[in-house]
């Protein structure tokens, strides 16, 4: 398990905020398709949100430690029924950032209708 200092959970839980659930926990539980869903979302956007459909809190506090150890994540929040979980990306990983591709030089700037009137 990954240990975060309190601020950075703070920043996560920050960025967290406005994000959907990416992964959803229901009957079967905790399967190693969950697993494995998990680790490719978070190798895809680091911090995600985790919907658990069980209404027993001891029991998600069990899938979040779970997740946590086995996929070397860091907990950042549990919050009702929704886990927010962050693992960095490794560096070099090739699904870091994609740049925007930039305008050629030549090319005019796009004006809008307004700018028109």
């Amino acid at each position: 398990m990954l240990l975060i200092s309190s601020e950075q959970r703070r920043q996560l839980r920050a960025r967290a905020h406005g994000l959907n659930p990416v992964v959803s926990i229901a009957q079967q539980g905790l399967s190693d398709a969950v697993l494995k869903e998990v680790d490719s979302c978070l190798k895809a956007h680091e911090l995600i949100k985790i919907r658990v459909y069980d209404d027993d809190r001891d029991v998600r506090e069990g899938y979040l430690a779970t997740l946590c150890t086995n996929l070397g994540a860091a907990p950042v929040q549990h919050i009702g029924k929704l886990l927010v979980i962050w693992r960095p990306r490794p560096e070099g990983e090739a699904g870091a950032k994609v740049s925007k591709p930039s305008r050629p030089r030549n090319s005019p700037l796009r004006r809008s209708k307004r700018s028109y009137q």
